[in-house]
């Protein structure tokens, strides 16, 4: 089937909006509902009513970012089939069941408990309440797993087989596919950003009550917990950032080696910690791709595959082919993935005409090259490149900010535990100013993760192009522009609908 560039770039683009608008909402649920988890079982423990108007009030914007985040995710499933029908024929089979089971359990447990958290203050008994608070916290986290799963198997597909006859993907491993090393860094190390997201979030406001003199200690206590909370976070962010970077490594070469602009092959390659990348550089020329940078000695090779000496491929050496490390040529990976779908083809025609002989020798030949299937749809080998300028940009954005946010976490809580965070009103200001940077952080995050895998809907087996709808591409410009302005208005509508209760104060919440 044939799709237009047209047609691909505006489904991709769509389906990037709604994943961007939607991953504003979804991190700060994932940190808030464990932040006012913790705040409700110390207002428990101690019988202190001022925990409990804490509790109420941050369970409050809590219940409004979860009603827009809702709807956006919604949307964003609904997409697999308008846009991506292909894909979700090819490998509905096992992208399904992670988003079934998400479905099934994580968000009838979660929405069934947010409700008798939200209503059932002083309708239930203490413990009850406090139970179905924590179980919403478990519940949405339990939602992000089974979905991260799935897109860690997009990024690393593992535990499922080629049917020829059906031209679908089947899983044959369940397990597998659950414990995708790729998927369970990818969960780990986004729950664990959505936590340090919250932190800020509670910082950030809090911050602004002390720097407007009101609710002192609703916003000092408040400080305490979400900086206790963010600084554990970030350190297991941190951890957890590493793995993801080593299971790249391993099943995505090309996208580190976009993350970090590195054309030629290093042993003890060293990380870009700034750079400034040079934009006349072209695979396979000898100009240098960076007009400045500073480089940690090593670390790259350490951070990707855990030894000092490993030699990380780059770019040039993923194109162009390494004979000393057994890297093939992407060109010869099509060569070999046109004669996969070649076979495929005549596999199909001979059965369907009842000549057993030719189909099974034909389906040998598939069977031979299935391996390189998918670059077989690409069109040229430098379409296996995903864009260096965004990749890298995007994740040194990201990682900046991740340690920023650490230090933030370290000055807020050391001031916070000797009593002194309301009368530094310079932390108040950097707190506040650090906000919107947390969501900087989540985008530019979820962009290295998409962009740097392009062009595969599914690693190396199914290229984008191949994974659209065939729609025209003018139904798919107009939904972009609706959602766009629908979106658009729901962000507003939230932000709107915080600003008047932040204004209000938690007392006249």
């Amino acid at each position: 089937m044939e799709h237009t560039a047209l047609l691909v770039d505006w489904s991709r683009a769509q389906f990037a909006l709604t994943a961007l608008y939607h991953w504003l909402f979804v991190p700060l649920t994932l940190g808030l509902t464990f932040i006012v988890a913790i705040m409700e079982t110390i207002y428990v423990k101690t019988g202190d009513e001022k925990w409990k108007t804490i509790t109420k009030y941050w369970m409050g914007l809590l219940a409004i970012n979860f009603a827009i985040g809702l709807a956006t995710g919604i949307i964003m499933e609904f997409e697999f089939g308008t846009n991506w029908s292909n894909y979700s024929w090819i490998v509905g089979d096992i992208f399904g069941a992670p988003l079934a089971i998400e479905g099934l359990m994580a968000f009838f447990m979660e929405s069934t408990f947010f409700a008798v958290m939200f209503f059932g203050w002083n309708k239930v008994s203490k413990k009850m309440h406090l139970t179905s608070t924590w179980l919403v916290a478990i519940g949405s986290n339990l939602s992000a797993l089974w979905i991260l799963l799935a897109n860690g198997w997009m990024q690393h597909p593992v535990g499922m087989h080629f049917n020829p006859d059906t031209a679908r993907n089947e899983m044959q491993n369940f397990w597998e596919v659950v414990f995708n090393p790729n998927g369970v860094s990818k969960f780990l190390h986004t729950i664990s950003s959505g936590y340090v997201l919250a932190s800020l979030f509670v910082i950030g406001i809090s911050a602004w009550y002390l720097l407007k003199k009101r609710d002192t200690e609703f916003a000092r206590r408040s400080i305490i917990v979400a900086s206790s909370f963010g600084l554990l976070a970030s350190i297991y962010l941190i951890t957890t950032g590493d793995e993801s970077a080593h299971q790249v490594a391993l099943s995505q070469p090309m996208k580190l080696a976009a993350m970090e602009g590195l054309y030629k092959g290093e042993n003890r390659a060293g990380i870009v910690a700034v750079g400034l990348l040079n934009s006349s550089k072209q695979i396979g020329d000898d100009l240098d791709p960076f007009l400045a940078k500073i480089e940690i000695p090593d670390a790259l090779s350490i951070l990707g595959y855990h030894r000092l000496n490993a030699f990380v491929p780059g770019i040039d050496d993923l194109m162009n082919g390494n004979k000393k490390y057994n890297i093939i040529p992407i060109s010869q990976k099509m060569q070999m993935g046109k004669i996969a779908v070649a076979a495929l083809g005549a596999y199909k025609t001979y059965k369907k005409e009842h000549d057993m002989v030719h189909a099974q020798e034909a389906l040998k030949t598939f069977e031979a090259h299935e391996k390189y299937m998918g670059y077989g749809y690409l069109k040229k080998p430098s379409d296996a490149v995903p864009s260096v300028a965004l990749t890298f940009y995007s994740f040194h954005t990201m990682v900046s900010l991740g340690f920023w946010f650490l230090v933030l976490f370290i000055i807020t809580l050391y001031y916070s535990m000797m009593n002194k965070v309301h009368t530094k009103r310079w932390i108040q200001y950097l707190a506040l100013f650090t906000l919107p940077f947390g969501w900087v952080a989540q985008e530019t995050g979820w962009i290295t993760a998409e962009v740097g895998r392009q062009p595969w809907a599914i690693q190396d087996l199914l290229p984008v192009g191949m994974a659209t709808s065939n729609v025209a591409a003018t139904s798919v410009m107009i939904t972009f522009w609706l959602f766009a302005i629908l979106f658009t208005g729901l962000l507003i509508a939230e932000v709107k609908i915080m600003l008047k209760q932040i204004k209000v104060g938690p007392e006249g919440h």
